[in-house]
């Protein structure tokens, strides 16, 4: 079995779990959806992040993957990360292609995010939507199971401890932090995809995601 369709298996074995319907969510919740985009290179496995615009009122300058708030007019959650993703870095619905959507969580800005796994061509290259994105780049998958430039705090986040990661851009020489909710998920993404345990503490259950990911939404939802 090739990569990608290895890839694919590994993440549609968790995507299919998803059972909302016996948590008391509230109609009222606002949602918002992420796509995380992966993409092959020269045999890679790699991982699309975005820089969040200066301009921007709420985590201006943090990195994040494409994504926003549900509108009236998005069909399923699907909808709205692809959309999201075409308005920020221009990227055609038509070029994702949608693999898995993993469990949702809810931030500490009390939004319900779905995140959307998808499988984008190597030659994507962005146009960039500049009042919402500063950068655009790739780096591998692996990069979320190594413990080199990785750092741990004991300070809460969705998941347990807060994990951060420092990543120097090779083609640019940028250097980025990649740190809480945007860390969690790619931790957990790679950890499944490459059936890899990470070199350090995660603080969840990467044997049972889902269960992590549910237990994790009912202690949020506890406190609404």
């Amino acid at each position: 079995m090739e990569l990608k369709e290895r890839v694919t298996a590994a993440l549609r074995s968790f995507s299919g779990k998803v059972e909302l319907s016996r948590l008391p969510i509230p109609v009222t919740l606002p949602k918002a959806s992420v796509l995380i985009p992966l993409l092959l290179q020269d045999g890679e496995l790699r991982l699309l992040l975005t820089v969040r615009s200066i301009h921007l009122s709420h985590h201006a300058g943090e990195v994040c993957f494409p994504g926003g708030k549900c509108e009236s007019s998005d069909r399923d959650d699907v909808h709205t990360a692809l959309r999201e993703a075409e308005e920020e870095i221009g990227l055609p619905a038509d070029a994702a292609q949608v693999i898995a959507t993993l469990f949702p969580v809810i931030n500490k800005a009390g939004l319900l995010i779905t995140p959307v796994v998808a499988f984008i061509q190597s030659s994507f290259r962005p146009s960039i939507n500049t009042q919402e994105v500063s950068e655009v780049f790739t780096l591998p998958l692996d990069f979320f199971t190594r413990a080199d430039h990785h750092s741990g705090y004991p300070v809460p986040s969705v998941f347990g401890p807060t994990h951060s990661f420092m990543y120097t851009d090779p083609a640019s020489g940028g250097v980025h932090q990649i740190w809480g909710l945007t860390a969690a998920l790619a931790i957990t993404v790679a950890a499944i995809a490459l059936e890899k345990t990470p070199e350090f503490q995660t603080g969840f259950d990467l044997e049972d995601p889902v269960s992590t990911f549910r237990s994790a939404l009912q202690r949020r939802l506890s406190k609404l």
